[in-house]
């Protein structure tokens, strides 16, 4: 295989920052202590009343407080996951090192993945249009704020970046997505730094979608597992910054991976129902873009909803793709800590890929407690192991037949 980026004077892109929101913590330090941990961050939701329903336990993100990341002024006028999102983007930013007006603000952008958009803005809207039998004046305002376009265009007026703005709705492969077009916007001299990742906060319809669909755990998840019953929703976001190498490296930032490639693909099959065959492919062609061999891969972070259909396709693309050497090869499921966070879930495996490459230790998949057959690898059961990684892959697929495959490397013993 040989790599699209080496056929080319294609700039080298580079993760310099790191922002987290998540059930497990607000900060990519606290985040990853819990995530080695193996600390489960699903409870009993509190946001809205699940008493009609059969499933309570989700993912949530208790004691976020947007005033310690945006002006309060502004908080009435953003929805959950716009502030999920300025909150995770200015961790990023500050864990860069960078200024904004550093950057020219035309060369400087936004990629944002998200699934729902601000559905909680609309819920309001119809619990008070209900409340008031059809009476209650709409805010004109709040009735155009639930769409997925403001969550960038929020990003953009925050950190006043005059750039390329774009969000993908590609479901739950989402944050991959706008990991991967931010990259090329580098790549091709379009951008000389990228504000990119995902989010989406808990909402009554997605919590109501889930569940009609019989897709969601009673209590927890538990990926891999021979009687798993299912995903758990969660909420959050991801973000990452983005740089050409030989800025970063004339900065002296601190560089957690390259991105060496990318790989997307449809299953072209069925909405809800993964494909083997649109996964594989994905992965495939990140493998091929990056120049890398199955082999080289250190550490697979899976897509691992918990749910029967999507474990077992998954497992049986790795088993495809890498044959005898994913025996060894270390994968495991945050989400059975986290919870499915939709559009924030591959943003935020990506930033556990490249904190897996700076620290040498891998997460557990949490809740094993008999393997499935079907799904026979090895994913790190229940305890987080020790091991140097060089290369590691974020895999995720979503609803749609969206599927998104991430390659990074381990620069360490080259920059330092």
């Amino acid at each position: 295989m040989v790599s699209k980026r080496k056929k080319s004077n294609e700039r080298r892109v580079v993760v310099t920052g790191l922002g987290v929101v998540s059930s497990i913590g607000i900060g990519w330090q606290e985040f990853w202590k819990n995530l080695i941990a193996g600390k489960s961050g699903i409870s009993k939701i509190e946001s809205f009343d699940t008493s009609e329903y059969d499933r309570h336990y989700g993912g949530e993100v208790k004691n976020f407080d947007p005033s310690k990341f945006i002006d309060r002024r502004k908080i009435p006028y953003l929805g959950r996951t716009s502030q999920f999102a300025i909150a995770a983007s200015k961790m990023a930013l500050e864990d860069a090192g960078l200024e904004i007006s550093d950057i020219p603000s035309n060369r400087m952008g936004v990629c944002v993945g998200t699934t729902m958009g601000e559905p909680q803005i609309m819920e309001s809207i119809d619990k008070r249009v209900f409340a008031a039998g059809n009476k209650y004046q709409v805010d004109p305002l709040s009735a155009f704020s639930y769409s997925a376009g403001t969550i960038s265009g929020n990003l953009a007026f925050e950190f006043e970046l005059k750039g390329k703005n774009m969000v993908f709705s590609t479901a739950c492969a989402s944050g991959n997505y706008s990991i991967c077009y931010a990259c090329d916007l580098i790549k091709s001299g379009k951008a000389d730094c990228m504000l990119a990742g995902g989010g989406d906060a808990l909402s009554r319809i997605a919590f109501t979608g889930f569940s009609r669909l019989y897709a969601m755990a009673p209590e927890k998840c538990q990926p891999f597992d021979k009687n798993r019953k299912g995903m758990m929703v969660g909420e959050g976001a991801g973000a990452v910054i983005l740089e050409p190498l030989d800025v970063a490296v004339r900065r002296k930032a601190n560089i957690y991976a390259e991105i060496m490639g990318y790989g997307l693909s449809c299953d072209a099959h069925h909405m809800t129902n993964p494909s083997p065959g649109g996964i594989q492919l994905a992965i495939q062609r990140s493998l091929e873009d990056s120049g890398i061999k199955p082999k080289q891969v250190d550490y697979i972070n899976a897509h691992g909803t918990g749910t029967i259909e999507n474990d077992k396709a998954e497992c049986a693309v790795l088993k495809n793709v890498f044959g005898d050497a994913l025996r060894i090869i270390p994968v495991s499921s945050i989400k059975s800590m986290i919870g499915h966070t939709l559009g924030g879930a591959s943003a935020i495996e990506a930033i556990t890929c490249c904190l897996v490459l700076n620290k040498s230790k891998i997460p557990p998949t949490i809740n094993l407690e008999e393997q499935d057959p079907d799904c026979n690898i090895f994913c790190v059961p229940n305890k987080m192991k020790i091991q140097k990684v060089n290369i590691s892959l974020n895999n995720s697929s979503a609803f749609g037949g969206n599927n998104g495959s991430l390659i990074l490397k381990n620069l360490k013993d080259i920059v330092e």
